[in-house]
């Protein structure tokens, strides 16, 4: 790979769908990508500080996180970041999508997640916003 691993903030206050949603975008998003990192966080307190290091390229947050959300959430760092990373929402309904938006975020995923279509929506967003590895193969 090219270059240094992006890193992913997930986050939700449970295991189970952290879990889920790494598995389901996986290590490699897209070939021209290469390799993403994880970092997981379960509380707000934890997500604001990774996303204010400047150290997070991408954001997967779960839109039923208790006892904030992730669309609250994303609509706040929107807000708040000057140099917001983009942010990604997994909703539970198919219905929520429009929440999604109203917070502000890049993509929306719909849970059960689809491997394939969680890995291309990951891919995008982070091709969109500059965050490619230089010289990949693109879509």
């Amino acid at each position: 790979m090219t270059g240094q691993a992006k890193k992913i903030l997930v986050f939700s206050h449970k295991a189970a769908v952290r879990d889920s949603i790494i598995n389901a975008v996986g290590r490699r998003p897209a070939t021209d990508l290469g390799k993403v990192t994880y970092v997981e966080a379960d509380n707000v307190a934890d997500v604001i500080a990774e996303m204010d290091s400047g150290e997070i390229d991408l954001g997967i947050f779960d839109g039923e996180a208790q006892p904030t959300g992730g669309m609250g959430l994303t609509r706040q760092l929107k807000h708040e970041l000057d140099d917001c990373p983009p942010i990604v929402v997994a909703v539970r309904r198919r219905d929520d999508q429009w929440l999604a938006t109203w917070s502000q975020a890049e993509a929306v995923l719909v849970h059960p997640l689809d491997p394939l279509t969680a890995a291309e929506t990951v891919a995008d967003v982070l091709r969109n916003t500059g965050v490619a590895v230089p010289g990949g193969l693109g879509r």
